[in-house]
């Protein structure tokens, strides 16, 4: 199944709980979204709600893919940096493909999405990234053409007892 992309959609009621249920469905299934299993719309719906008033004051921009039945499938979130010694760099957060459509190579055609629309906006070179370690998501972002450039032991807390690396990784667009 073949993926539309979109960059800066606009937002509107229907984009909200699309969002919202996109975000709990893959967080659910186990994606290193920010959230544990399980979750609820009520759970997901204030960090929705962030992200929705980043992007009305333009500092986050949305890459939206949807499958061909209109559904929302994939997102990716590239917020810019507002240090200003670091503008020329953006952080790429919260990437999501559906359950439904993982394993089909949308992973890949996000990121290289994303990496297109960074380069759409002024003055961007590189994308950095955060992921979660133990789940082998450095492996598919190096593959991806990320490089890990940094690593903090134990700084995520999944649960009691399961804690794991917190992983940056770069990508430059030049």
């Amino acid at each position: 199944m073949t993926l539309t992309f979109t960059f800066q959609p606009p937002i509107t009621p229907t984009l909200r709980d699309d969002l919202l249920t996109l975000w709990t469905d893959v967080s659910n299934s186990g994606g290193a979204v920010g959230f544990v299993p399980p979750v609820t719309k009520d759970d997901i719906r204030p960090e929705v709600t962030r992200t929705l008033v980043q992007m009305a004051e333009h500092r986050t921009h949305l890459l939206a893919a949807h499958d061909t039945e209109g559904t929302l499938a994939a997102t990716a979130f590239l917020t810019l940096n507002t240090h200003r010694l670091m503008t020329h760099w953006l952080w790429l957060y919260t990437v999501m493909v559906h359950p439904r459509h993982q394993g089909g190579g949308h992973g890949r055609a996000l990121l290289a999405a994303a990496a297109d629309a960074a380069r759409t906006l002024d003055g961007i070179e590189a994308i950095r990234l955060t992921c979660r370690g133990g789940l082998g998501l450095e492996r598919f972002y190096a593959s991806c053409g990320y490089k890990e450039v940094g690593r903090v032991p134990a700084a995520i807390r999944v649960a009691p007892g399961d804690d794991r690396d917190d992983i940056t990784m770069l990508l430059p667009l030049t």
